[in-house]
């Protein structure tokens, strides 16, 4: 579904953005009826309409069985048939949002992983960069490079010290 790149958008961001853009039809696409049918309902539970149906519903039962409307009779007295379909509704409602966002959540893992490869690919792509701009710079006399920043930024990142660090901080309380 590859569309002309607007102006202000180059060839590669737009073909970037139909990517994701068709990764997540794939994804919903992948999802089973009952995930689709937990993220509807999910969706519906989310919205001010449920709120409203919700008000009047509730808004009727109680003056209608406190005995506000002439020639109805109160079925309810003591609330108790509202209160149990509200606590029934609301484990069926917590079970779907636990649904939704237990897909949301393998989804959103999913995501950092494809994240993580492109960072670390991007990490290897730069520093052979620096690595050969530095070469050349000094091939050529330029000044820039003999920086010794240069000769840190090059050095390869190995993400497992990296990951290792990020847990020892944690451990030490510094995240």
């Amino acid at each position: 579904m590859a569309r002309t790149a607007p102006k202000d958008l180059g060839s590669i961001l737009r073909r970037n953005i139909d990517a994701v853009e068709d990764h997540v039809r794939d994804e919903r696409r992948r999802a089973s009826a009952q995930e689709r049918l937990a993220h509807r309902i999910t969706d519906f539970v989310g919205s001010m309409w449920f709120v409203y149906v919700h008000l009047a519903i509730v808004v009727g039962w109680v003056v209608v069985n406190l005995g506000w409307v002439p020639g109805v009779a109160r079925f309810d007295p003591m609330f108790f048939a509202l209160a149990t379909g509200a606590s029934v509704e609301a484990i069926f409602i917590s079970t779907f949002v636990l649904i939704s966002q237990n897909r949301t959540s393998a989804l959103a893992d999913r995501r950092a992983r494809l994240d993580l490869q492109v960072n670390l690919l991007a990490e290897h792509e730069i520093t052979r960069l620096i690595s050969l701009v530095k070469a050349i710079a000094q091939q050529l006399g330029v000044e820039e490079g003999e920086d010794p920043e240069l000769s840190e930024l090059e050095r390869e990142v190995s993400p497992e010290a990296v990951l290792k660090e990020l847990v020892e901080d944690e451990g030490e309380g510094k995240t």
